[in-house]
Formats: C-alpha cells, sequence, structure tokens
C-alpha cells in the first residue's frame, strides 16, 4: 500500500528510524573519525573520517542527531553549523587528493538556523561545500536516510548520485514550515507534504535522484541494501577518469 507523503515524513522522523551510528558500526566496523574543520571548531553535528569499504579506503560522513537530550542538543538535532559543513568540505577534499571514493550520509531537518551560525558565515559554508564539493575529482555518493532539509541537505548531496530509503524525505522545507509560509498555518502540513512532492517515489519520478533503496524494518537488512547500491554504483562511478567523473557530474545538475 502506498504511503501518503505525511506518512513518509513521520516515517523519516521517527525514533525507530536507522541512525547514521548504526550505519557506520555496520556498514563501516573500522571507522576512524576525523575532527575539526581546519579553520573555527568541530561541529558534533557532522561525524567523519576513515573506513574501509570491500577492501579500499573509503571517506565517509554522517549527519548525526546524538542519542541522549544533551547529545542531542549540542547537535542541535542534527542541524550542521558552519564548522560541520567545512569540516566535510575538508574531508571531501582530502580524500580526493588521496583518490579515495565518498561517501554521505544525510539526516537533518537543515542547516542550524540560530544566531551563532549566522554570525559564522553559515551561507557561505553552505555555498563553498556545493562549489568545491562538486568539483573534488573522486566519486561522490550520497544516501538520503532521514529527513534531507533544504540548503542542509544540498550541502551534502552535490555529488555523483542521490539515493534515499524508502521512509526518506528531500524538500526544499519541512511541510510545516511550507504551510505557515503559503496558508499561513502550519497544521495545513499534510496538505503541504502532497503538494511538495518529497516522497523518494515523487522525486524519482522528478529524476531528481538516482535510485530508492528498500527499507525493511529489519535494519541489518537495510544496511545490507545500501551495501549493494554503494557496491553497485560504485563500480560504476570508477570506471570514469576524474575529468569523465566532473562533465558528468555537471550534467547532472544542468538538467535541474
Amino acid at each position: 500500500m502506498t504511503k501518503k507523503a505525511m506518512e513518509v515524513v513521520q516515517a523519516a522522523r521517527d525514533e525507530k528510524h536507522i541512525s547514521g551510528h548504526e550505519l557506520r558500526k555496520v556498514l563501516f566496523p573500522d571507522f576512524f573519525e576525523l575532527h575539526g574543520d581546519g579553520l573555527s571548531g568541530d561541529d558534533p553535528a557532522i561525524v567523519g573520517g576513515l573506513a574501509t569499504f570491500h577492501g579500499q579506503p573509503v571517506t565517509i560522513i554522517t549527519t548525526s542527531r546524538g542519542h541522549s537530550l544533551n547529545e542531542r542538543i549540542e547537535k542541535h538535532f542534527g542541524q550542521p553549523e558552519p564548522s560541520g559543513y567545512r569540516k566535510a568540505c575538508r574531508l571531501v577534499e582530502n580524500a580526493a587528493k588521496f583518490h579515495r571514493p565518498v561517501f554521505l550520509f544525510v539526516d537533518t531537518a537543515g542547516a542550524y538556523p540560530g544566531k551563532s551560525a549566522e554570525e559564522n558565515g553559515q551561507g557561505e559554508a553552505i555555498a563553498q561545500n556545493l562549489l568545491r564539493i562538486c568539483q573534488a575529482k573522486t566519486p561522490i555518493i550520497t544516501i538520503i536516510y532521514g529527513e534531507g532539509g533544504s540548503g542542509g541537505a544540498l550541502a551534502l548531496a552535490c555529488g555523483d548520485g542521490v539515493w534515499m530509503l524508502e521512509d526518506s524525505i528531500y524538500s526544499v522545507l519541512s511541510p510545516e514550515g511550507f504551510a505557515s509560509i503559503l496558508w499561513k498555518d502550519a497544521k495545513k502540513a499534510a496538505e503541504a507534504a502532497e503538494v511538495m512532492r518529497l516522497t523518494p517515489k515523487d522525486l524519482l519520478q522528478q529524476k531528481v535522484i538516482e535510485g530508492i533503496i528498500d527499507e525493511p524494518a529489519d535494519h541489518l537488512q537495510v544496511c545490507q541494501n545500501i551495501e549493494q547500491v554503494l557496491q553497485i554504483e560504485l563500480d560504476k562511478l570508477q570506471n570514469l577518469s576524474a575529468e569523465e567523473l566532473l562533465v558528468r557530474r555537471y550534467e547532472r545538475f544542468r538538467k535541474f
């Protein structure tokens, strides 16, 4: 039975939904975290580092909402600050230097909208990610496994392909925000969700994403499904030269 758009939104936000920590633990058991943006700090809402995938070194970057209340507050419930985006960019450029593929896993309602983030250049940090990650000469694959909100998600989804779990969303803003702006009534979020076409099925039809990953209740099976997609897609991308990668990436975004 096909879920309504708001049901997909609720499933993407559900506490029982698969987490970035689970993905790292199951898919990349030898993950080694790296810290800092090389400029101002280390945002815990972005967890990134090195691992191996089918015997080859890769760079892994995930958003993180945290588990305990204190962790979630520290991580702004998974909404990165400028130092988080700069950290992600630094890791991608380092990966390109050493020809390591990059896997990004995104679950964020958007970039942190607080005063400190704006004072430290939130918009500029996102813009730099869009520019510099797009130019990185290494395969880059993004998996949206929960919420994919606005520029906060786009800044981590500007590589060679974007895939989504069945219970995930990708949109310019939340349905509540859309309803508040358009109808001055956040209670119309369900109606807004339908209008926004933010579900994986809608986005695949619009060719915004490359594909949808089956998401059964068993998280281990979800990880296995993600692993299969990553392996297939990475094999395709690694058959291209660096120049071919950039041309293909450019054409992918030009079609929007």
